[in-house]
């Protein structure tokens, strides 16, 4: 059985390649759930991982859900409603946790449909660029279920009250012009464009100090649900550790003397 998610890293990027293409790469799977959240803790846990890609094999980004492993269990899930809450804790759910965890940032290249638990995912990463194939659903109710994996609390977050709830409660399509258009993507390329468009972006951020990126993006975070008085104390506790590395004094001293820095990490 092939890996269900591909860990290749270059230098300081890692890319994760969701790897069920002749599934369209659903993420319901258990074994899929264990092969993300551990790629992900493995990126948190590395210091010299600096940036990360998520893309999917194939032509499909990710179809969220296997909706026939779905229809042949839906008798029994209907029949013991408390083991499906206890399956989608113990599965799909650890996968927006994992993500929160995360302090890499992390690029969601979409190279083609990201539907329902697909849309979801792209929404965990924190950019999102899309090939003009890519397609986006948060498509739940088509199939008479709601967003289990926290959909409801990311995707109106990246597009806004009204949006989300357009995209929500009609399940339909959305292209990726219009995902450009909503802010669900930040850009659109050809798609033999995408994956070297993730790179490169992927490389300017891993070309800034790790620490400074990591604590910036837990800032970035943590500022959409706390308080201001609490996002500047972590602020100024985060500032007190920055300005003790040596990649700041290494930023002023290359700032001062006009050269390219050396970032080392420390």
């Amino acid at each position: 059985m092939a890996d269900p998610v591909l860990y290749e890293q270059e230098g300081t990027i890692v890319t994760l390649t969701l790897n069920s293409p002749e599934l369209r790469n659903p993420v319901s799977e258990r074994e899929t759930v264990d092969a993300l959240v551990a790629a992900l803790d493995r990126i948190n846990a590395d210091a010299g991982v600096h940036a990360a890609i998520l893309t999917g094999a194939g032509t499909a980004f990710s179809s969220g859900g296997n909706i026939r492993k779905m229809a042949a269990e839906t008798e029994a899930r209907a029949s013991r409603p408390a083991q499906t809450t206890a399956y989608y804790r113990q599965g799909i759910q650890r996968i927006p946790l994992a993500f929160e965890r995360l302090d890499v940032p992390v690029i969601a290249a979409v190279n083609g449909p990201a539907i329902g638990a697909g849309c979801d995912l792209a929404c965990m990463c924190d950019i999102r660029i899309a090939a003009e194939s890519a397609r986006f659903a948060e498509s739940f109710v088509k199939i008479g279920i709601v967003a289990g994996d926290g959909g409801a609390w990311l995707l109106p977050r990246v597009v806004g009250f009204s949006k989300a709830c357009e995209m929500a409660f009609t399940g339909d399509m959305v292209d990726a012009g219009e995902a450009l258009a909503c802010g669900l993507v930040s850009r659109v390329v050809p798609d033999r464009e995408l994956m070297p468009a993730a790179r490169a972006l992927a490389q300017r951020i891993a070309a800034n100090p790790p620490h400074a990126v990591r604590m910036t993006k837990r800032l970035l975070r943590e500022g959409r649900h706390v308080r201001m008085d609490t996002l500047l104390e972590m602020a100024a506790a985060m500032q007190a550790l920055a300005h003790a590395t040596g990649d700041h004094r290494e930023a002023v001293a290359a700032f001062l003397e006009k050269r390219p820095p050396n970032f080392t990490g420390t």
